[in-house]
């Protein structure tokens, strides 16, 4: 046995080089540090950690190897404490032990390229209940596999899933992360995750991962009190010990004025991108990052919280400028996209409280004399930081359909969720989401208006599928036409939008999408928010421009209890209409949408 004679690796953690590992952990307040695994009987105090500078110890052996297990054993005023390793890649299970391995897997995924966040649709999944083997086995990473391909017809171009980051149990959304850097073993561990990021880049599909940095834990937390220090019975040196530490989910709050506690946050960023090929971070709740209360009221801000991210987004745009990070922020502050000269944080993007609220507010709404459309306009043009791919658009995610919300169609007609009135107006979100100024995303299942609350104990249902194979088609047709799979229209990747017809009274809106660079894709949308159909309706437009009919979402090819009134292309009338020269005229089925595109 060697533990003196061989040179240290740099890094954190277990660090394998050439027949050694390098262990290094940060336990400023521990008088010594032991490792012990399987690879010395569990020896407590047999193999001990020099203590370097700031607080970190380490020490160098070539008596372990990849695929022991191990813990630090910290002795602090007399009492000798077991803690798994902070930078653990891997862990038994989260009251288990730290594994060492590395991180390298074998990559065929080099010939991908994430496309421009303007083409990107997001599909937001959660691995444990998306695709299960069975209606009691938790979901894994080999079951999301399975439904690559069908993803990949639906015209989804970037999933996005839910924290996948070791958590306790096998059950659970997964914000409530136990070990950051290791893998849910429930889910497949990492190898697993590895093959399901190189499978889903093999089939052109982008990876966004969805981390917790606003608090850790609450439970199997081997952070709580790492080295033993703490104060007023607090977290000790991960965490806040004082009135900072408060959070919804305890007193769980990282320290972000800690440099080492900032490099652990950052370190973890990029491990995601650097070892696990991801495209993109949604960091969640980052408004509890920035403040102490979430931001509601006058809330105290926490400066260090708004440094640490700024320094992420800031490292992850110079280094991988084509990585997405979106922030859950849901504050409506242009700060969290805007530029570092400007003050900003510099997220790539942001989920927009600004469109989901008044969206649903107004498709939810149970009368169709009282939806005002102005709300819809207003969410349809809103940007932050003068950008319309700064935001995430969507009617549905896991906590809009959780915590006493329902799917929209649960919540538009509830326990009747498949009624014409209920799959019709949710159709009209979906469209929106679709075919607005910025990212869309949609959640698991919504294409086939699955209509149950998420919960992590239970599966999608797979049959609604079945059942609403034409309604899938038609998400499947906007979706291609968004992404350019289907041609003709560019106009809704651009910035642009301009509203041509707002009625609330017949409760009508149109408004048409265009590339200010190239005229000849503009895409007219057109949407009717009342159960009134119309014959021969006239909106005003700018010039006699040959608009077709694409696609009829409120069709019969769709949904057999759908409209077969005839609609067709837009026929032009020279006649002033809504201050326009000409009008264009068409029939528009009740909750009828239509898309149109040149010919």
């Amino acid at each position: 046995m060697n533990t003196t004679s061989i040179t240290k690796s740099a890094g954190m953690g277990a660090i394998i080089d050439d027949g050694t590992v390098t262990f290094r952990v940060w336990a400023p307040n521990a008088d010594k540090v032991f490792v012990a695994g399987s690879f010395n009987n569990w020896s407590k105090r047999e193999l001990s950690l020099e203590l370097e500078e700031n607080g970190y110890w380490s020490m160098v052996t070539d008596i372990a190897s990849p695929g022991d297990e191990y813990k630090y054993f910290i002795e602090y005023n007399g009492n000798l404490l077991s803690r798994n390793d902070p930078y653990a890649y891997e862990v038994t299970n989260s009251n288990g032990n730290s594994v060492i391995r590395s991180l390298d897997f074998q990559w065929e995924d080099t010939d991908f390229k994430m496309p421009s966040w303007n083409e990107l649709v997001i599909y937001e999944l959660h691995v444990g209940t998306f695709n299960r083997s069975s209606p009691d086995a938790v979901g894994t990473f080999d079951d999301v596999i399975e439904k690559l391909d069908y993803l990949k017809g639906l015209g989804i171009n970037c999933i996005e899933l839910l924290p996948v980051a070791e958590f306790a149990g096998g059950i659970s959304w997964g914000y409530n992360p136990a070990h950051p850097f290791a893998i849910e073993q429930d889910y497949g561990g990492p190898d697993s995750f590895a093959k399901l990021v190189n499978e889903a880049h093999k089939k052109g599909i982008a990876v966004i991962m969805d981390v917790v940095y606003n608090h850790f834990g609450p439970s199997d937390v081997d952070l709580w009190q790492f080295d033993g220090w703490s104060e007023n019975d607090k977290g000790g040196i991960y965490f806040y010990n004082d009135h900072r530490s408060d959070t919804p989910w305890g007193d769980t709050r990282p320290d972000y004025g800690r440099e080492e506690v900032r490099q652990y946050l950052r370190d973890n960023a990029l491990m995601w991108i650097e070892k696990y090929h991801c495209d993109g971070l949604r960091m969640d709740a980052t408004s509890y990052i920035r403040y102490e209360g979430g931001g509601l009221g006058y809330d105290t801000e926490i400066e260090e919280g708004n440094i640490l991210m700024r320094d992420i987004n800031m490292e992850i745009r110079k280094k991988y400028p084509q990585i997405l990070t979106i922030a859950e922020d849901l504050k409506g502050d242009s700060r969290v996209t805007d530029a570092v000269e400007h003050g900003g944080l510099m997220y790539g993007s942001q989920w927009d409280m600004n469109f989901v609220h008044p969206v649903r507010e107004v498709i939810e709404d149970t009368h169709d004399d009282s939806r005002d459309l102005e709300k819809i306009v207003g969410a349809l043009s809103f940007k932050y930081s003068n950008d319309a791919f700064s935001r995430v658009v969507y009617t549905e995610s896991h906590d809009e359909v959780a915590n006493g919300k329902a799917r929209v169609p649960e919540e538009i007609q509830p326990g009747d969720a498949e009624s014409d009135f209920a799959k019709k107006r949710a159709i009209l979100g979906m469209v929106l989401t679709l075919t607005a100024p910025g990212i869309p995303m949609l959640f698991q299942g919504q294409e086939f208006i699955e209509d149950e609350y998420f919960k992590d104990t239970e599966a999608l249902d797979w049959g609604k599928l079945q059942k609403h194979e034409g309604i899938e088609t038609l998400v499947s047709d906007i979706i291609h036409l968004r992404t350019g799979e289907m041609p003709g229209g560019k106009g809704l990747r651009s910035q642009h939008i301009e509203f041509l017809h707002v009625n609330n009274e017949t409760k009508i809106l149109a408004y048409k999408r265009f590339d200010a660079n190239d005229p000849t894709e503009l895409v007219l949308v057109i949407l009717n928010f009342s159960n009134q159909e119309y014959k021969d309706y006239g909106i005003g437009l700018n010039e006699n421009q040959p608009f077709m009919l694409k696609i009829n979402a409120g069709s019969e090819i769709y949904d057999n209890a759908f409209s077969n009134m005839e609609v067709a292309d837009v026929e032009f009338v020279d006649k002033v209409t809504d201050a326009k020269h000409f009008t264009g005229k068409m029939n528009i089925p009740a909750y009828g949408a239509l898309i149109y595109t040149m010919k």
